[in-house]
């Protein structure tokens, strides 16, 4: 039965590297960040337009104007969620009732705010990508319009990391580079590759 590993962690931690190479160890991954990118293409737009007016651009959502709507307001990040989450979870399902009919052994769901959103229960394992808080701050804050205050009202949103770490089956360290972390994925991949998964089953019967 298919393994189900759910790769997390904040934002600068290294998951979306850490994610690239499970894929390119030939580990099929659901992207829900590129899923939902995909949403705001198609037909989340004019959803999110309806409920947060101006944040829609020819037809596709604009992730700057939406944030500056939704972030510091819990009402409005959960009014967004209500429209994001379910659109973003059949196509999690979707992903996995494919991995079930063509007998995959391991997947990999990656999903930044996993233990957030209390996605625990639809995994067999939790990996998370981590790296010392000096390192996440100086990878955030080289990106391209990213301020301080930004970088903190995004890790307000998220489970510290060193809860998560109390959570999580196993941990990444991605602070000494990517030929370090790949050797820490092969480990991942040798320990959970053939174990019976129970999560994929579950949800695509719609139990979780």
């Amino acid at each position: 039965m298919t393994f189900v590993l759910g790769l997390t962690g904040s934002i600068g931690m290294g998951k979306s590297t850490t994610s690239h190479l499970f894929r390119e160890r030939g580990v099929p991954v659901y992207d829900a960040d590129a899923t939902v990118h995909e949403l705001y293409r198609g037909k989340a737009a004019p959803l999110v337009e309806s409920a947060f007016p101006g944040s829609v651009v020819d037809g596709v959502v604009d992730r700057k104007r939406l944030s500056a709507k939704v972030l510091g307001s819990s009402e409005a990040m959960k009014h967004l969620e209500a429209i994001i989450h379910p659109l973003v979870r059949e196509a999690e399902r979707a992903f996995l009732r494919d991995a079930i009919a063509r007998s995959i052994p391991l997947v990999v769901l990656d999903i930044p705010l996993l233990i957030e959103t209390g996605g625990e229960d639809r995994v067999d394992a939790i990996i998370l990508v981590s790296t010392d808080y000096s390192v996440q701050k100086a990878r955030v804050l080289a990106r391209p319009g990213m301020t301080d205050d930004y970088f903190k009202a995004i890790l307000a949103r998220q489970i510290p990391d060193a809860e998560k770490r109390k959570r999580a089956h196993l941990i990444i360290d991605t602070s000494y580079g990517v030929p370090d972390a790949g050797r820490q994925v092969d480990a991942a991949i040798r320990t959970f590759t053939g174990r019976n998964g129970h999560a994929a089953m579950i949800a695509v019967k719609g139990n979780a």
